[in-house]
């Protein structure tokens, strides 16, 4: 396995596709630019930027590395080739996972470190009224990695049961923007102004909300921002969930693919 995730980041770092992805890490360019258009809050607009852009890259790099990785082996056939060998599909399947969950953590620190030149260099020409929490941007570009490295989890779910590439970039795609919005949505019906809706709605509206990923409680941009204080056992919380949910989609994934015949 630990053979295949090497083979699987060696590829990635060699694709032109991502590379051309990765030349979207210019724009941190434009930061500083930007950020001086706020008359006030320079240093936490560059905050906001540098992170925005981050988790738009890690976005993009964790829908097609994750949708199109098993899909492409079978259709190039390499997957024929490497089950031939002494490697079982259980094997193949995390070595593949690992491998792009291993590209994703070194991509969000090379993308953390820039962003936090990028706003210390603003800051040293527009001296913020509170100082920059580094301990809580360091947290907030963490979780944006553990997010997409969980999308990559789900991602590979959708691979196992479909026989194309539409439903593993597209399915990702939505689980990402219902997965996001899903704890909105359970606040909303918890709330009084929601009981004009029927109890069925409710009851299907929770009921997603337990079975999506809840990608906002990733969500630390506040914390980094404004210099909130963090809460170690949310942040203890937020990580055993990701545990969870990664290992349950792994799994499931494992499942399917095991029993799927090879043609």
């Amino acid at each position: 396995m630990l053979q295949l995730l090497s083979i699987t980041v060696k590829g990635i770092f060699r694709d032109r596709v991502f590379q051309g992805i990765m030349m979207s890490a210019l724009f941190f360019l434009l930061v500083p630019s930007i950020s001086s258009l706020s008359m006030r809050q320079v240093v936490e607009l560059s905050i906001t930027l540098s992170l925005s852009l981050i988790s738009f890259i890690m976005l993009l790099l964790s829908i097609f590395l994750g949708g199109s990785s098993l899909w492409k082996d079978m259709e190039r056939r390499y997957t024929y080739s490497v089950l031939g060998l002494p490697i079982s599909r259980t094997s193949y399947v995390l070595g593949k996972f690992f491998g792009i969950a291993v590209y994703l953590l070194l991509t969000s620190a090379v993308l953390g470190a820039v962003g936090c030149f990028v706003v210390r260099y603003v800051s040293l020409i527009y001296p913020p009224l509170r100082p920059v929490v580094w301990t809580n941007v360091f947290f907030s570009v963490l979780f944006i990695a553990l997010k997409y490295v969980l999308l990559v989890a789900v991602s590979f779910l959708l691979s196992t049961v479909s026989t194309s590439f539409f439903l593993p970039i597209f399915g990702t795609v939505a689980v990402f923007f219902a997965g996001s919005a899903t704890q909105q949505v359970y606040d909303f019906f918890r709330s009084p102004s929601a009981q004009a809706y029927s109890p069925f709605i409710k009851k299907i509206a929770t009921g997603l909300y337990y079975i999506l990923p809840n990608f906002s409680a990733f969500d630390l941009t506040a914390n980094a921002v404004y210099g909130l204080g963090l809460s170690g056992p949310g942040l203890a919380l937020t990580a055993g969930y990701f545990a969870i949910y990664t290992a349950i989609m792994l799994t499931l994934s494992v499942i399917i693919f095991s029993r799927r015949e090879m043609q």
